[in-house]
């Protein structure tokens, strides 16, 4: 479903406009759109607007829709398995939709995009990013901080910190990780680089990643993609923090779940919670977003 929209005919016509042959994001773009779907990203930053930011800005679109009927189905599902005072079981667990976590949907799916970027770049399409958004409606969901990096901090909403996904499209990716790493989540939270293999300047800079990660075993998680048929900007770098991982115990042997008592808690307060916010009047001109 993530997927879907940015292969439609209305979408690529759009971005097509913010394609720079140089740029080499032509798979990026994609990848980080899956990417967002499968690992659900509330706050997002971008570092260097392009033919990227709609990609992302679609992909947390498509995210928020399939969360909403999501947690509906899951709370659906719950009260049929928890009536009577039954227990959660096997039925419940491969029930439509399958394998979802409750915990998950405790809170509302309500994700937001900020871009940073100067617009000072000779040859970029960042300044034609804001017309694109709004012409595919997802520019309610984006918020543009026009600074440099160095002083683009102060700036970033609080409500999108911690950063659960970054995307870093700039030439400035140690700069970025000395001075922006504290805020990304440490509960997995990604960073995505572009272009930090096959040129001396990139090779430094993961050089530089790879002795943090050894002084700091458990900070950080670090792999890099080819394109080796590329000359240039031919790379991502994915690096994942992991100081602060949340323990999630559900699992037994073999991968069974258990249905331990958090467990159903959270799945009854969840569907008390879809229930309640189901049966509450919207009010005239406010924001159901």
């Amino acid at each position: 479903m993530v997927l879907r929209r940015i292969f439609d005919d209305e979408f690529q016509t759009a971005v097509g406009r913010l394609r720079v042959a140089g740029a080499g994001t032509e798979a990026v773009a994609p990848l980080l759109a899956a990417l967002v779907g499968m690992v659900r990203p509330r706050r997002v930053l971008e570092v260097g607007m392009g033919y990227t930011t709609p990609f992302l800005a679609a992909a947390l679109a498509a995210v928020q829709e399939q969360a909403s009927a999501e947690s509906a189905a899951l709370a659906a599902k719950t009260r049929r398995h928890l009536a009577g005072g039954g227990d959660l079981q096997d039925s419940w667990l491969f029930g439509d939709p399958p394998l979802v976590s409750p915990e998950f949907h405790l809170s509302s799916y309500l994700p937001c995009l900020v871009a940073v970027d100067n617009l000072s770049l000779a040859g970029s399409s960042a300044g034609q990013v804001a017309d694109v958004l709004a012409e595919l409606h997802l520019d309610h969901l984006v918020t543009v901080v026009n600074r440099d990096l160095h002083e683009a901090v102060e700036a970033l909403p609080a409500h999108c910190t911690p950063i659960d996904f970054a995307w870093v499209d700039a030439w400035e990716c140690l700069y970025f990780f000395d001075h922006y790493w504290e805020l990304i989540n440490p509960d997995g939270g990604l960073v995505a680089m572009h272009y930090l293999l096959t040129y001396p300047e990139g090779e430094a800079v993961l050089r530089y990643l790879k002795k943090f990660q050894q002084a700091h075993p458990t900070e950080v998680e670090i792999t890099s993609l080819l394109e080796p048929h590329k000359l240039m900007q031919n790379s991502v770098t994915l690096l994942r923090r992991t100081s602060g991982l949340v323990n999630r115990d559900h699992l037994g042997t073999a991968g069974h779940v258990r249905y331990t008592e958090a467990l159903t808690r959270a799945a009854g307060t969840h569907a008390r919670m879809a229930t309640e916010s189901s049966n509450t009047p919207a009010i005239a001109g406010s924001d159901q977003r």
